[in-house]
């Protein structure tokens, strides 16, 4: 008895109480009880069991008075969901507790009376309804204390608030409430709202929270959407042209654990706005088309295309203002074109004209260059460019030189316009031409001494046989090189001439012919050699050779070594020479001189006649006849003693001599 609940009469041995006791404390009390006999030292000593009984003092208690559970509402009925609890420290019947729900209008739960278990009656749906609150109340089974009359109808209760949240379960997957299709304009601003994406989810709290995503169809992030919102917009231009419509896969996503989702198909359609140019298929045709049909020859079908759509991609085409358009005509529906007037090739071979494709609302338009060669028929014959050539080749052209190239035009194309060339005249071997090219060309060496001029006739033709051929005359003139050295008539001339003429007298005129022409055959005349005292001059152009100076007969006789040079003037000068011989004739300029002005003979008076005596002797620088002396005796022989040969000047005697009678004769011979 450590807490002195209990004393003992030492006499009687009787236990009782000193304080109350408490059966919840200590339901049973063990004391032990120690008896001794008087005083003796000797004791002996019982244990003494004492059960408190147990009074309905204690109410059921509930360790708390409110509580909260969370359950799944994806929990069949008859599944515990709760177990209330309370203690009662009584016992029996008085610390038995009976359970029981004072206060549920949804008939969702019921309890279990003995052991407190709350259980489903129903599934309940977080949906519906997300909580629930239960008042459960404890009472026990005991009987109220006896000294309390108030309590014999009272029991002890106690009560408690539970509060079942229903935990949704993410057993809901979003469903797509919005439309799977879309349509947006091409030419909206961005972040233009296109579409709402809507999902709904029937679970609650986070389970039934929906984001959105694009999972695909947006690789080049034409759109942004909102994940909270789902609001699709535009994140950049769009262009119908490159893209008509997107399949965007939308997935809706709740934020249940694990998450449930569900993906739809959106499809965004581009509407069109007349935003691009009509463009043809090239941007250059080319074709051919016959020249001299009728009006109506299919020529070309041009065709553009436009990317928009509907209305806004009907074209229309023309032909634009030009050169040579009104040869023509196109549909235009059907950018069909052709010819409006028949065509002439060698008129105009090549059309270039523009094509257009023109849609309205508003304008736009593109063009196109249509090339149109007309085609060849061979309606033209080949025309030389001349009727007549006339040219000039030197003589010294190499053979196989091209002199001219001749070119004759055919106005028609291809085979039809291809020429062949020929000669028809005697060329004398000296020229020919090439068939195909026109080249005249000199096939023999040319002489234009031999030959200075040809005249001939080439031929154009083509390969009709129903059109004219056409000529042109030719004449080669032959131009003159210096290749003929002027000659002289002579290669050696003789001339006479007068001593004692004036100086610049004429005395003989030479001549030298040269074949060429022009400078080349102009000759000018010069002394080369023999003329050191410049005893003559020649006229340079006409050749007429001339005293410089006086001449003297008894000077200079003759001059034999007088060379003469003929040159003509071209490049380089060719020239030849002739030898002259002049013949100084004797004018009788100068009288007989005597050996001696006198001559002195002495002779013997006996000597008989017609003995020699002396010969006189005179010369004369004269020279043929002028130079023959005759002599004759003009005074001191009156009587005829002496005879004088007047040929040799040999004086004879006559008569004889007479010593006494004359002593001394002085004859006078006179030469002449």
């Amino acid at each position: 008895d450590p807490h002195g609940k209990f004393s003992i009469d030492p006499q009687f041995g009787i236990i009782r109480t000193k304080r109350q006791l408490d059966h919840e404390a200590q339901p049973v009390v063990v004391l032990t009880v120690q008896s001794q006999l008087g005083n003796s030292p000797v004791y002996s000593s019982t244990q003494v069991n004492i059960s408190v009984t147990d009074i309905n003092d204690n109410p059921p208690v509930f360790l708390t008075k409110s509580d909260k559970v969370t359950i799944s509402h994806t929990q069949p009925p008859g599944t515990a969901v709760y177990i209330a609890h309370a203690e009662d420290k009584d016992s029996g019947l008085n610390g038995a507790i009976k359970y029981s729900i004072v206060s549920e209008q949804s008939n969702a739960f019921s309890i279990d009376p003995s052991l407190g278990v709350v259980n489903l009656t129903r599934t309940v749906f977080a949906e519906k309804q997300q909580e629930y609150t239960l008042h459960i109340a404890a009472e026990d089974c005991g009987s109220p204390p006896l000294t309390s009359l108030l309590m014999l109808t009272v029991r002890r209760l106690d009560s408690l608030a539970v509060k079942i949240v229903i935990l949704d379960i993410n057993d809901n997957s979003p469903s797509f409430m919005s439309l799977p299709l879309s349509y947006v304009v091409e030419d909206v601003e961005v972040g233009f709202l296109v579409h709402h994406v809507i999902a709904k989810d029937p679970d609650e709290g986070r389970n039934g929270q929906v984001t959105y995503h694009i999972l695909s169809g947006n690789e080049n992030k034409a759109f942004v959407l909102d994940k909270t919102t789902g609001l699709l917009t535009t994140a950049q231009l769009l262009d119908r042209e490159v893209q008509e419509r997107y399949s965007l896969t939308v997935i809706a996503l709740d934020d249940g654990s694990p998450a449930l989702s569900a993906t739809q198909v959106l499809t965004i359609v581009v509407l069109d706005v007349n935003d691009e140019t009509p463009v043809f298929l090239k941007q250059l045709y080319e074709t051919a088309v016959h020249e001299n049909r009728d009006p109506g020859e299919f020529v070309v079908k041009v065709e553009a295309v436009d990317r928009d759509a509907g209305l806004n991609s009907l074209l229309q085409y023309e032909i634009l203002p030009g050169a040579g358009y009104e040869k023509f005509k196109m549909n235009a529906d059907s950018g069909e074109l052709v010819t409006a007037a028949s065509l002439d090739r060698e008129t105009q071979e090549v059309f270039r004209i523009k094509g257009s494709s023109v849609k309205c609302s508003p304008a736009r338009s593109s063009t196109a260059q249509l090339c149109l060669t007309v085609l060849d028929e061979n309606d033209h014959s080949p025309l030389f460019a001349k009727t007549q050539y006339q040219i000039s080749v030197t003589e010294d052209l190499e053979e196989g030189s091209v002199i001219l190239d001749l070119s004759a035009s055919d106005e028609d194309d291809g085979l039809n316009g291809e020429v062949m060339y020929s000669l028809i005249d005697d060329t004398y071997g000296a020229f020919a031409i090439d068939s195909v090219t026109g080249s005249v060309v000199a096939t023999k060496a040319l002489d234009r001494e031999t030959k200075s001029q040809y005249m001939f006739r080439a031929v154009a033709s083509d390969c009709s046989a129903h059109f004219p051929r056409s000529t042109t005359v030719m004449t080669v003139l032959i131009q003159d090189v210096n290749d003929n050295v002027p000659k002289f008539e002579q290669s050696y001339y003789k001339a006479l001439v007068w001593e004692g003429q004036r100086p610049k007298t004429d005395i003989i005129q030479v001549f030298a012919t040269d074949l060429d022409s022009g400078l080349n055959g102009e000759t000018e005349y010069s002394i080369l050699s023999g003329n050191e005292n410049a005893t003559f001059l020649i006229d340079s152009a006409r050749g007429i050779l001339a005293t410089n100076t006086g001449l003297d007969y008894e000077n200079t006789s003759s001059y034999r070594f007088l060379i003469l040079l003929a040159s003509d003037r071209g490049t380089p000068s060719l020239n030849s020479t002739a030898t002259v011989l002049i013949t100084v004739l004797d004018v009788n300029d100068n009288p007989p001189v005597f050996s001696s002005p006198e001559y002195h003979v002495h002779v013997k008076e006996s000597i008989p006649i017609g003995s020699h005596i002396t010969e006189v002797s005179a010369k004369d620088h004269d020279a043929g006849t002028n130079a023959e002396i005759t002599y004759a005796i003009i005074s001191g022989n009156d009587r005829g003693h002496f005879c004088l040969d007047g040929r040799t000047g040999s004086v004879n005697l006559m008569k004889t001599l007479d010593y006494e009678d004359t002593m001394k004769f002085s004859l006078i011979i006179q030469a002449t």
